[in-house]
């Protein structure tokens, strides 16, 4: 099947420009790993279900670019055919089913690397492939709480607060994803041999935890939430509401830092409480939240521009992308990221791709026993 854009925009070759990545579709973590993986330059060919149904699709729109699409009954001999023929000529295959489903479909690693020894055959699950969980549905809040990162995370006092869905499926998911796809990549190259990537969002958000082990070991993080030094509970490294009802956010951690908030506040240094005595903390916090209460968010963020107090504005997406740093860059919501010398950060945007048999179906968003929230990612 030929593809045809109706739109295209291609920057020049990015460092992984000449690789071939094979997408099976998914939501939430490899969809993120495989745009990133665009970014960069390599050639995406995520391929849709047939009937062109998927979960949450029009969330994915940011994190579908840069992709061919290809539609496939993956439960039909012909269907299968078509995939190993992608797979034939491709570097990676990224896939996030339920453990078990791709060899019950005849598309597993083996069947996978038999046709193609060179493949990365890049495998993205919430819990892993094995393991009392492992054919368990779940989604990023259930890999946080067994983890142990759930219950760091907010208020003394109250309950754990959700991280949006950052920390498990891009953090310990797309980002872990494509650690190891990279790194088997580069073994390939004195092998010549491919390798199967178990990545689960349990085993990268468990690594991602390592500081805080560390910390708490050495007797400086308590189990309370919201009591610790990088959970909100220093007064110096936290938010604060402003006049406005916007937040500013605190990170004066060093000494240095911690003297120009002080002074930007107007507080005089030699008649606060020690910092370093978290005993002291609820009077300093009071100290600092009376200040910051009598202004204007903004108001705070020019007074502290350019100092070394670590004082920002919270900004919405919509207020970041319109920042002058951000603008400065080029970056901001959804940029391109990581930059390289010589490469352009720029992303590659496809819209629709037609095949002979006309436009591929749409795309719609549902959730069932048959979608692949529950049966093509369950991760």
């Amino acid at each position: 099947m030929d593809f045809a854009p109706t739109e295209a925009r291609t920057p020049g070759p990015g460092p992984l420009s000449g690789l071939k990545v094979v997408e099976l579709a998914a939501i939430g973590p490899g969809p993120f790993a495989c745009m990133i993986l665009a970014d960069l330059g390599a050639e995406v060919t995520r391929v849709d279900r047939a009937d062109g149904r998927r979960s949450f699709a029009q969330w994915h729109q940011v994190l579908d670019r840069g992709r061919r699409v290809r539609a496939l009954d993956l439960k039909t001999p012909a269907g299968v055919a078509e995939l190993f023929d992608l797979v034939a000529d491709a570097d990676i295959l990224v896939e996030g089913f339920r453990p078990g489903v791709a060899e019950r479909l005849g598309i597993g690693p083996d069947e996978c690397l038999d046709r193609n020894p060179a493949l990365v055959y890049a495998r993205m699950t919430g819990w892993g492939q094995e393991g009392p969980l492992a054919r368990t549905p779940g989604h990023d809040i259930n890999y946080l709480a067994l983890t142990g990162a759930l219950h760091a995370i907010g208020e003394a006092g109250g309950p754990p607060v959700v991280p949006v869905n950052f920390l498990g499926d891009f953090g310990g998911g797309s980002m872990f994803l494509l650690a190891g796809v990279l790194a088997a990549l580069y073994e390939r190259e004195s092998t010549g041999k491919g390798r199967v990537v178990d990545a689960a969002i349990v085993d990268g958000v468990g690594a991602m935890l390592g500081m805080l082990v560390g910390m708490r070991s050495a007797g400086q993080w308590q189990h309370e939430r919201g009591t610790n030094l990088l959970d909100g509970g220093a007064p110096f490294y936290t938010c604060y509401a402003c006049a406005d009802g916007g937040y500013v956010a605190v990170g004066a951690l060093e000494e240095r830092f911690y003297g120009a908030l002080v002074h930007g506040l107007g507080l005089d240094a030699a008649a606060l409480p020690d910092r370093d005595e978290p005993r002291n903390w609820p009077a300093l916090r009071r100290e600092f939240a009376n200040r910051f209460a009598g202004r204007s968010r903004d108001h705070w963020a020019r007074l502290f521009e350019g100092t070394e107090a670590c004082v920002t504005p919270v900004l919405s997406a919509a207020e970041a992308a319109s920042h002058p740093h951000h603008q400065a860059r080029g970056s901001g919501p959804a940029a391109v990221a990581p930059r390289f010398g010589r490469t352009p950060a720029e992303s590659r945007r496809r819209r629709a791709y037609r095949g002979p048999d006309g436009p591929r179906p749409s795309a719609r968003t549902v959730l069932s026993e048959d979608s692949p929230v529950t049966r093509s990612r369950q991760i």
